[in-house]
């Protein structure tokens, strides 16, 4: 279950000359654990731990930059790596914008050249780790998988709604929201409960949408409605996300502390061939300023991950195409 939570920040404009942009890593082994640096007593927010990393010198692309601290940190050369996440924060001396690169592959063995401790942690034991607030939704997004599966609204069956979860897991799915209606509460109940019982034998997560009335599971997942008319973070026991479809409701998804959103359409979908599409630019202008993870909803397909990667997306959300 989640162990971190994404905390509301100020927003911070990256070209303001006041702004410490900073570049880090976070360094992934093959077990999937993480590499976190402690910051030394006398530094900036000193004793906390973080993902290694520094501030961007002049000229330098936020992958120059990881690269030269990477080797000054660590003595190390990143070969894989992808944007994970972009946090604006505003602490109470400065503004930082931290780009997060996810790091699978590098050269050399990681040592701390500079003194500090080092730790690999699992990811679901970040929340553990004192850190300063910039890096704590770097936590939630690394605890988060690539892909968000939405059920299908309506249920033919409960053999063949279970069977469909069934090929998702399969697929590799392991975040799924509970979205069905057209079915009375006993039956919603007991098809809820199923699907539980088979996410967690596959180890993924369940969300529950609120427009269905149900609760428990892993967590909740606000309709748009819900999220506007809320006027303070529901108490729930996991994860908390949200839909979005545009500024404004991102920004209250901010204000209520959400640990993830999605944002729709970014691309044509058959499911609304009314609503006008985003387009993955103003995807990204929208969710730059956002300091939680955000997932890409509409016409999403697995080739389409790398594009939404590099649009500053988690990953990318759907009911169809994503197996």
């Amino acid at each position: 279950m989640i162990t971190s939570r994404s905390t509301p920040s100020t927003e911070a404009e990256p070209g303001s000359d006041d702004v410490v942009r900073v570049a880090a890593a976070a360094l992934v082994d093959p077990q999937g654990r993480v590499l976190l640096s402690r910051r030394h007593a006398d530094a900036h927010q000193g004793g906390l731990w973080e993902f290694p990393g520094g501030k961007r010198e002049p000229g330098e692309s936020a992958e120059q930059a990881l690269a030269r601290e990477l080797d000054e940190e660590l003595g190390i050369r990143p070969r894989s790596l992808r944007p994970l996440i972009r946090v604006p924060h505003a602490y109470p001396d400065r503004r930082v914008v931290l780009e997060l690169f996810r790091v699978d592959a590098w050269e050399g063995e990681p040592q701390g050249r500079e003194g500090q401790p080092l730790a690999w942690v699992a990811p679901e034991a970040l929340g553990e780790y004192p850190m300063p607030a910039a890096d704590r939704p770097v936590a939630t997004a690394l605890q988060l998988p690539d892909r968000y599966w939405i059920t299908p609204p309506q249920a033919a069956s409960e053999r063949d709604f279970l069977a469909a979860l069934e090929r998702a897991l399969d697929a590799g799915i392991r975040l799924v929201q509970f979205r069905v209606f057209g079915l009375s509460e006993q039956e919603r109940e007991r098809l809820f409960r199923a699907a539980l019982a088979r996410c967690h034998a596959a180890g993924a997560h369940l969300l529950v949408n609120s427009a269905t009335g149900l609760s428990g599971g892993d967590g909740l997942h606000l309709s748009g409605c819900e999220l506007r008319d809320l006027e303070r973070r529901p108490t729930v026991g996991g994860w908390l996300a949200a839909s979005c479809h545009g500024p404004e409701e991102l920004a209250r998804a901010q204000a209520l502390g959400v640990d993830f959103a999605v944002l729709s359409p970014v691309l044509a979908t058959p499911s609304h061939p009314d609503a006008g599409p985003l387009g993955w630019e103003r995807f990204a202008d929208w969710v730059r300023e956002r300091p939680f993870p955000v997932y890409a909803l509409g016409g999403m397909r697995p080739a389409l991950l790398p594009e939404a990667w590099r649009h500053g997306a988690q990953g990318i959300a759907g009911i169809r195409g994503l197996t």
